[in-house]
């Protein structure tokens, strides 16, 4: 049985045109890879991915905030209420199996984190640094492009499973 791998987008639920533009080119290239994008399944980044993935007629999974399925933007396919709030994040990642950050506030910013707690590769397109110890921390693999960003993502994806 042939397992498609599941990578996740993050950022943030408020975005520019230029923001939504690189969330579309990231949800059309996990589609076209076969891929089935899971992401918080609301506005901003997590819509304009999902939409980028139904624009190839990908499969695509969002783990919402609250407690009802009708939440989620018109372009998830598989909505699942959670009723956890921003604790949903964790949620996120974990169904993953690498994750896509780009750009995005705190709460991707815990996205991130979680990501790198839990061993689920992080790919970072326009998105945070995270220094310790005076050091960036290398688990954030920088990607210059959409394309780019979701090859990374299969591969550590590929290597880690």
């Amino acid at each position: 049985m042939n397992k498609k791998l599941r990578i996740g987008v993050l950022g943030p639920h408020d975005c520019s045109k230029d923001e939504a533009a690189l969330g579309f080119a990231v949800g059309v290239e996990i589609a076209r890879r076969d891929a089935i994008l899971v992401c918080g399944g609301l506005g901003g980044i997590m819509t304009s991915a999902a939409e980028g993935a139904k624009s190839r007629k990908g499969l695509t999974v969002g783990l919402l905030p609250g407690d009802k399925a009708s939440d989620a933007n018109p372009f998830i396919d598989v909505a699942l209420p959670t009723g956890l709030g921003a604790v949903r994040n964790a949620l996120i990642v974990r169904a993953c199996d690498a994750v896509i950050a780009i750009r995005g506030g705190y709460g991707t910013l815990s996205e991130i984190a979680f990501a790198l707690r839990l061993k689920v590769p992080v790919v970072g397109l326009q998105t945070w640094n995270v220094v310790q110890n005076g050091k960036v921390d290398p688990g954030i693999h920088v990607a210059k492009t959409p394309e780019e960003a979701v090859e990374m993502a299969l591969r550590l994806a590929t290597r880690a499973g």
